[in-house]
């Protein structure tokens, strides 16, 4: 692994690996884009009953949920639902609909692993 295991720290810091893959959640190969190298990170905050909308990212990312239930579904009726304290490698260049299935907010921590020349997330037509 290429995380410090628990036993390298101090009793008293917890390491819980909750993600480690080299595919999004479709099954797809994860591939970094070329360029100059760009992280980032969003907070995205749904109402309960409310969707993103469709939208792809082209750029690996990965979702990890905060508060709240989400269902995610792509086009061709494939779903994952997510609690607080999943982890998701979202899907790359495959668009996607994000639904709050809860009764509270949903809040999601999103971290892209882009590049300085494309946007994170594009919207579907």
């Amino acid at each position: 692994h290429s995380y410090a295991l628990a036993g390298d720290f101090p009793a008293s810091v917890q390491v819980q690996e909750n993600l480690s893959t080299s595919t999004s959640w479709d099954g797809e190969p994860i591939h970094y884009p070329s360029g100059t190298a760009k992280l980032s990170g969003a907070i995205v905050t749904l109402a309960p009953g409310t969707e993103t909308g469709w939208h792809l990212h082209p750029v690996p990312c990965v979702a990890l949920i905060l508060e709240g239930e989400l269902l995610v579904e792509l086009k061709d009726g494939r779903t994952k639902k997510l609690k607080a304290g999943d982890t998701l490698a979202e899907v790359i260049h495959t668009p996607h609909n994000g639904k709050n299935i809860g009764k509270v907010p949903l809040k999601i921590a999103v971290f892209y692993a882009g590049n300085t020349e494309l946007k994170n997330t594009l919207l579907c037509p």
